[in-house]
């Protein structure tokens, strides 16, 4: 039982000697150890204000660059919608330039053909006004074969034109 009690002196020696570290800790370490635990919750807070600081210049970054991600899709919707109508336009214009043409090289073909048709109803009737002198000299030739028919036959169409 001696253990669990012990004795005056021992008591008196072990507070003496308590007494004597807490104050040699107390004028020595104390300090240091206080400074350097207030250091470094200065140093937390300090990285914890970083953080946060950090954080809201994320977010402010996430920020403007969805906001250039939405205009550069707006851009990219625009200029394909630029793109779309300037190839309907190209189209249409080509469209109408072929009707255009078309219509001109049909023009073009039909007075060609009139032209050509013109010039083969000129020709054919000179061919057959040809045909018609040849006929018509020979009839005579041998109507008129005579001197006094030729006569005749002039006389008649002097008469003729005279009375019209």
């Amino acid at each position: 039982m001696n253990l669990l009690i012990p004795d005056l002196g021992y008591f008196v020696w072990g507070f003496v000697a308590f007494v004597v570290v807490f104050l040699v800790l107390k004028k020595f370490a104390w300090k240091p150890i206080i400074k350097s635990l207030n250091d470094r919750e200065q140093n937390i807070a300090d990285a914890i204000a970083s953080a946060e600081k950090v954080k809201a210049e994320m977010a402010q970054l996430q920020s403007e660059n969805e906001n250039l991600l939405a205009q550069a899709r707006e851009e990219r919707a625009q200029l394909l919608k630029e793109a779309r109508e300037t190839k309907d336009k190209i189209i249409n214009e080509a469209k109408e330039q072929a009707k255009q043409e078309a219509g001109k090289i049909i023009a073009d073909a039909q007075q060609a053909i009139n032209a050509q048709k013109m010039a083969a109803l000129t020709d054919v009737k000179n061919e057959v006004g040809k045909m018609v002198i040849e006929v018509s000299e020979k009839v005579l030739k041998q109507q008129l074969a005579g001197q006094a028919k030729q006569e005749e036959y002039i006389n008649s169409l002097v008469q003729s034109i005279k009375l019209n």
